[in-house]
C-alpha cells in the first residue's frame, strides 16, 4: 500500500491503530476491552482505523506485547496507513521507544491520551496550570524519548500542551517549572478552600461519577445553568456552582466536577485537586451513574477507587442512576436498584425522577446536619463571624453579667470541629424546628 505523504498527513485528522493486551488479574470489560480506549481517541480527534488485541500471561519487558505481536501490529500499521499507535495500558519509556522503533510510527499510551485530552479542553488559567503540572511530571521520565519522538513528528496527539516548547527544555528547567506549577497551585488550593468555606449557609451538593455519565445534563436540569454538554468523554474540566432552588422551598449550591475514568492518571487526580475542593467540602455527594451502560460495576468501582485516592471514600453520598430511559429491560433497572438499596434512578435529559431526587437530597441533608446551641464570648468574634457565614442562626440568647451569647443554631457536622478548635461550648439540642432548607 502506497503510504501517505507528509504534506497529506497534515491535511488529514491523525490515524490511529488502538492496542490492547489482556492479562490473567485485568479489569477489563468483557464485551469490549478496547471501547474505552476507542472512545478517548475519538474525544482526542483521531480517526481510528485499526484494532489489536492480545491475551498475555505477563507483560513483555521490552515491548510489552512480545515481538510475534509486534510484527503483526506492524504490518496493520502500514495496510491501514495509521500515523500512531495508542495502547490501552501505561507504557515504560524503554517500551515506548522499542516500539517507535520497530513500528516506525509515533506510538503513545492511554495516559498521554487522556492528559492531551485535558490539554485540549483546559480553559481556565486555573485547570490549564493543573494540565500542564500533569504533562510535565508525566514527561519528565520520558524527556530522552521525546526529545527524539519531536525531531520525527510535527504536532498531533501527545504532544500538545507544554508540548514543544517545554519537552525541548533539558531536565533542569523542566524540574523548575514544575515545582514553579506546584507553588502556584498550592496558592489556588488554599484561595479554593477559602472560597469554598466561605460560601455561606447554603448545604452544598456536587456531582461526581463516570466520565459522561450524565452530570452536566442533570445539573442543567435542575438548575438552569446551561453547563456545555457534549457527549463526549471530559466535556467537563472546570467545576462550575449554581443555586438549585427546590421546589419545596428552599435552596443548595450544586456544583459539576471533573469526570472520572478507569485507570485514571495519579498526576492528573493530584492535579486536580484544587478543582475537587467543591467536592471535598460539600455536605452531600452525587454519585452519577450511567445505569444503561454495559460496564456500571466497574465504572463505580473506577469512581470509588478515585474518591478513595482523595479522601472522600467515607464522605456522605447518594447514588443516582441516571439515563434509565436507555434501558430496553425493566428487569435490569430492578436488579440494579436492588443490588444498589437506597439508589435514585433518573433520566436527566428526559427530567424523570427528579422529584424523587429532590426528595432524597433533602432527607440525606436534613439528616447530616445538627440543631446545636454554640456558647461563646460575646467578643469573639472568629466564632461569631464564622456562624454567621456557615450555619443558620435560629435564634440568640445574651447573658450581659458574664459577657457571654448562646446561639441556637443548624449547621453541618463539619462545622463543629472549628467551634471545638475555637472554645466554643456546643450543646446538642432536640430538633425543634422544622427543617428551611
Amino acid at each position: 500500500m502506497t503510504r501517505t505523504t507528509t504534506s497529506e498527513r497534515l491535511d488529514r485528522p491523525e490515524r490511529a491503530v488502538l492496542a490492547g493486551a489482556i492479562l490473567p488479574h485485568d479489569d477489563h470489560p468483557t464485551e469490549d476491552p478496547l471501547d474505552e480506549i476507542r472512545g478517548l481517541a475519538e474525544s482526542a480527534g483521531l480517526v481510528v482505523v485499526g484494532e489489536s488485541l492480545q491475551k498475555r500471561q505477563k507483560v513483555d519487558t521490552a515491548t510489552y506485547i512480545g515481538s510475534g505481536k509486534v510484527e503483526e501490529l506492524k504490518r496493520l500499521v502500514e495496510s491501514s496507513d495509521a500515523d500512531l499507535v495508542i495502547f490501552d495500558v501505561d507504557l515504560g519509556p524503554g517500551q515506548t521507544r522499542n516500539l517507535e522503533k520497530a513500528l516506525e510510527v509515533k506510538v503513545i499510551d492511554r495516559t498521554e491520551v487522556i492528559l492531551d485530552i485535558f490539554a485540549s479542553r483546559a480553559r481556565t488559567h486555573e485547570a490549564q496550570l493543573q494540565v500542564e503540572l500533569a504533562q510535565l511530571e508525566y514527561a519528565m521520565p520520558r524527556l530522552k524519548r521525546m526529545w527524539t519522538h519531536l525531531s520525527r513528528y510535527k504536532g498531533g496527539v501527545g504532544v500538545r500542551g507544554p508540548g514543544e516548547k517545554q519537552l525541548e527544555e533539558d531536565r533542569r528547567l523542566v524540574a523548575h517549572r514544575i515545582q514553579e506549577l506546584k507553588a502556584k497551585l498550592s496558592k489556588v488550593q488554599s484561595r479554593k478552600e477559602r472560597e469554598v468555606a466561605g460560601r455561606g449557609e447554603e448545604p452544598t451538593v456536587s456531582l461526581v461519577g463516570y466520565t459522561n455519565a450524565g452530570k452536566s445534563t442533570l445539573m442543567n436540569a435542575l438548575t438552569g445553568a446551561g453547563v456545555h454538554v457534549e457527549d463526549k468523554l471530559f466535556a467537563t474540566l472546570d467545576t462550575r456552582t449554581r443555586r438549585w432552588r427546590f421546589k419545596g422551598g428552599g435552596l443548595a449550591l450544586l456544583s459539576d466536577t471533573v469526570g472520572f475514568i478507569r485507570k485514571l492518571p495519579h498526576s492528573l487526580v493530584a492535579s486536580f485537586k484544587a478543582t475537587l475542593e467543591e467536592a471535598r467540602q460539600s455536605d452531600l455527594l452525587l454519585h452519577v451513574v450511567d445505569a444503561s451502560s454495559p460496564e456500571v460495576d466497574s465504572q463505580i468501582g473506577a469512581v470509588n477507587a478515585v474518591l478513595e485516592e482523595l479522601g472522600l471514600s467515607e464522605h456522605p453520598m447518594l447514588l443516582v442512576f441516571n439515563k434509565i430511559d436507555r434501558i430496553r429491560d425493566r428487569s435490569d433497572l430492578e436488579a440494579l436498584l436492588k443490588k444498589f438499596d437506597g439508589a435514585i434512578a433518573i433520566a436527566a435529559a428526559k427530567t424523570i425522577g427528579l422529584d424523587r431526587l429532590e426528595q432524597a437530597v433533602r432527607e440525606q441533608l436534613d439528616e447530616r446536619s445538627l440543631d446545636v446551641e454554640v456558647e461563646t464570648a460575646t467578643a469573639d468574634g472568629v466564632v461569631l463571624s464564622y456562624l454567621a457565614r456557615h450555619a443558620r442562626i435560629l435564634d440568640r440568647k445574651y447573658d450581659e453579667s458574664s459577657d457571654r451569647v448562646s446561639l441556637a443554631c443548624r449547621l453541618p457536622r463539619r462545622l463543629l470541629d472549628f467551634l471545638h478548635e475555637h472554645g466554643a461550648k456546643v450543646r446538642y439540642r432536640e430538633r425543634l424546628y422544622s427543617n428551611t432548607l
